[in-house]
């Protein structure tokens, strides 16, 4: 997208769900369901969701259905290219790329990573987040990874135990590093938490001399619906770690995250966004079809030109002229 607003695509993890209910969702005959999708090539196809797709139609009203994973667990190629093509296309830099909720199994989760991450290599040269809360998985994908088509990245260190093991795996494959605001005993419940564990962790970045311009902070978003608060220590976190840190270290989170369960989530991501540059956000991890990040690309461009970070509007300028 541009240097002045990174944006981590979050379509390819397993954990992604749509409503049983949802008119996406369509019947291909009298026992067989599938996702409808129209692929970059304007050719309508179907990922069949039958194996997922609860049979009792009463169950149907609440039922929620993986439609992520039952792609990838198919191996269904057309489905996972049109997948990531359509995040890049919308502005995607980075493609986050999650298989937790694959398998208990720690083998077969291993096994689900080597093969998506391969897999998408082969369709695009953009670099891949491997993500997972198990950091054998993550050293799985890396040892997979072609380094030759792009930097991975490694999605997440933290405080958490055995997670810090993430820095020597960050040396060794020249990722790119996230670090999430999550500490030693779990969640944080503050702003000044979520600060305190970041600049713990830091510290272990310091030490295993991972580059400034490679550290992404994760100042970790919870749904407002939850607790009220919630969208104010993210917020508050990022303004007091933007003032901390300096320009050169990322920050983000996972903003689509605020709005849900919450109805009109679009609205809900679009306002949290762009309080979240505000804060100091120069990367944003959403949908980026739901949420097209152009927008907020020229809206951060014009409130650096606008608050002098962008002295004389210089940035903004060749912005325009580009587009003009």
């Amino acid at each position: 997208m541009s240097d002045a607003l990174i944006v981590i695509g979050e379509n390819l993890n397993a954990t992604r769900k749509l409503k049983a209910t949802s008119p996406r969702i369509v019947p291909l005959d009298d026992h067989r369901w599938g996702l409808g999708y129209t692929d970059l090539g304007g050719t309508k196809r179907v990922l069949d969701l039958t194996e997922c797709y609860p049979k009792d139609p009463e169950e149907r009203g609440r039922a929620l259905v993986p439609y992520i994973a039952q792609a990838i667990r198919v191996r269904d190629l057309d489905y996972l290219a049109y997948a990531v093509h359509a995040q890049i296309r919308a502005g995607a830099d980075l493609i986050d790329c999650c298989v937790d909720e694959m398998s208990p199994w720690p083998e077969e989760r291993m096994a689900h990573m080597r093969w998506l991450i391969t897999t998408l290599q082969s369709m695009t040269d953009v670099t891949l987040s491997v993500d997972s809360s198990d950091p054998d998985t993550i050293a799985a994908g890396l040892e997979v990874y072609d380094r030759k088509k792009s930097r991975p990245c490694i999605n997440s260190v933290n405080l958490e135990e055995g997670r810090l093991v993430l820095l020597d795996l960050a040396r060794e494959y020249d990722a790119l590093l996230v670090a999430n605001a999550s500490g030693r005993e779990g969640m944080p419940s503050s702003a000044q938490e979520r600060v305190d564990n970041l600049c713990q962790v830091m510290g272990h970045m310091d030490r295993a001399g991972i580059p400034l311009k490679d550290r992404y902070l994760d100042g970790l978003v919870f749904p407002i619906g939850a607790g009220p608060d919630f969208g104010t220590h993210y917020l508050d976190a990022i303004r007091m770690l933007r003032e901390h840190f300096g320009p050169e270290v990322h920050l983000f989170g996972g903003h689509s995250n605020v709005s849900f369960g919450m109805p009109n989530r679009k609205l809900l991501n679009d306002a949290f966004l762009i309080l979240s540059i505000l804060a100091g956000c120069d990367c944003i991890m959403v949908d980026p079809l739901m949420n097209p990040p152009r927008r907020y690309l020229e809206f951060k461009l014009a409130a650096d030109a606008l608050t002098a970070k962008d002295e004389y509007g210089l940035t903004y300028l060749a912005h325009c002229r580009a587009s003009a």
